[in-house]
């Protein structure tokens, strides 16, 4: 008896993004991400990237085409479980994405106890060993404008990994500043993938010199007729 194929983990198929979305307005996407996979995206500049990114995770709607997240139709989703299906989605997010009245921690495990049934202490704890993964001496639990910008990355990248997300989402334009967080970064993505989460790595630069540090199933160019496969030499 023949069991059925896994569904991708995110599937874009004939999926063109509404706008706003700059140049990518005209482009026709096809994905199929499976779990373990990692992807790795080139993009032109980081405002592409950051558009591909919202594509991905239903924040900018199809025109046309689908978008699938885990089997679920981002377009057809309602609001509120749409939300809870992004908890699912862990994303490195830019200096911009934080709630300012907020202390750091609060902010950093918010997603997560609002979309998990994990114990606040026991996400602290996971918040804690991630923080110091990434160079931070412990959670933080001042304001986010009281981090310095370095910092406010880290503990992005703790928010980005919290709960075992079954995506992961990195624009690396994030890290140009500060490279010495690619390493960190690299080493999570590669734990996730052996816990079968997918992953895309959306490059801006040439951060990942050699990318092949990067745990890459297949890599893309992200132009404005949607994604074209990169042939590697032999």
């Amino acid at each position: 008896m023949s069991g059925t194929s896994p569904a991708p983990v995110l599937e874009m198929v004939g999926a063109s993004p509404a706008a706003p979305a700059g140049a990518l307005s005209s482009a026709v996407f096809d994905l199929h991400l499976m779990a373990g996979e990692c992807v790795l995206i080139d993009a032109q500049e980081a405002a592409q990237a950051s558009a591909f990114a919202d594509f991905s995770c239903g924040i900018l709607p199809p025109s046309r085409g689908a978008v699938r997240f885990i089997g679920h139709d981002w377009a057809r989703a309602s609001e509120e479980y749409a939300a809870a299906l992004r908890g699912r989605i862990g994303r490195l997010y830019g200096p911009n994405s934080w709630i300012p009245f907020m202390d750091s921690d609060t902010n950093i495990l918010l997603p997560q106890l609002h979309h998990t049934r994990r114990s606040e202490p026991e996400l602290r704890e996971a918040a804690t060993q991630l923080a110091c993964r990434f160079g931070l001496p412990g959670l933080p639990t001042v304001r986010p404008e009281e981090l310095s910008r370095d910092d406010l990355l880290r503990a992005a990248c703790v928010r980005a990994f919290l709960g075992e997300p079954r995506l992961l989402i990195i624009e690396d334009a994030l890290l140009e500043r500060t490279p010495e967080l690619a390493i960190p970064v690299l080493n999570a993505l590669a734990a996730a993938k052996v816990r079968q989460a997918a992953s895309i790595w959306l490059s801006c630069g040439d951060l990942l010199d050699d990318h092949r540090c990067l745990p890459v199933a297949t890599r893309f160019r992200l132009t404005s007729r949607g994604l074209v496969q990169v042939r590697e030499p032999t």
